[in-house]
């Protein structure tokens, strides 16, 4: 699996390097936002891995310049720790955000998660709530009317959240249980960072998302996917 770590920190890069390296990744590297997008497509690798103060192209940039052609995952390794850095990465179009410093067991998970691929169920290839039609097996989300719908984007990992939820109708999902299975083992006291990302999915999917109709909150204990009741 080939990994490209954008950072114009060359100690950084090298501890990434010996870091994933040493599990099999190959790695390509680049210094700069603009090397960064030659890099991807030059070798089209598998996880962009990027830092936000990048010269010449900022990774802001880097990411909204990555989405126009394509859906590689993109994971955030930045010492910004701001919110709003985080949410103004994952609105561009990033997976997954770590702060450094950070530890290598912590960004080997990160990897993992990003990199993993959860099948759907067969049973339920399309599910419909609201206006919002979710079709599993073309890896689609859709709103809108019929006839002109309005395609989503949801990230890699908003797909694993959407997929346990509604996968689960009515079903209580704990927070932990989400981390564990999304994120890994070790962090399941990751709250903040859930919280964050159904954030982002009732931004994408709820009428109004100050007030979540379908991806509903158990206070203290997880969340719940409240489908519509079925029509007479």
């Amino acid at each position: 699996m080939k990994i490209l770590i954008a950072d114009d920190d060359p100690q950084i890069i090298r501890a990434l390097r010996v870091t994933l390296g040493a599990r099999g990744y190959d790695i390509v590297t680049a210094s700069n936002g603009v090397e960064a997008l030659n890099q991807a497509i030059s070798h089209h690798p598998d996880l962009v891995m990027l830092d936000l103060g990048m010269p010449a192209l900022n990774g802001i940039e880097v990411i909204e310049g990555l989405r126009g052609w394509t859906q590689v995952p993109i994971l955030v390794v930045s010492g910004r720790t701001d919110a709003a850095d985080k949410v103004a990465a994952l609105d561009a179009g990033a997976d997954d955000y770590v702060t450094k410093p950070f530890s290598a067991e912590e960004l080997l998970a990160r990897v993992r998660a990003l990199t993993r691929r959860v099948p759907a169920g067969d049973d339920e290839p399309v599910t419909i709530f609201g206006d919002v039609r979710v079709d599993f097996s073309a890896k689609q989300v859709t709103r809108g009317d019929a006839k002109h719908p309005e395609s989503i984007r949801l990230t890699p990992t908003e797909w694993r959240i959407l997929e346990l939820l509604v996968q689960n109708p009515e079903k209580l999902i704990t927070r932990e249980s989400i981390l564990t299975q999304v994120w890994g083992p070790h962090h399941t006291r990751d709250t903040g960072y859930l919280r964050l990302y159904f954030a982002q999915l009732r931004k994408k999917l709820e009428p109004v998302p100050s007030r979540p109709r379908y991806f509903v909150t158990v206070l203290g204990m997880g969340y719940r996917f409240v489908p519509d009741e079925p029509s007479d």
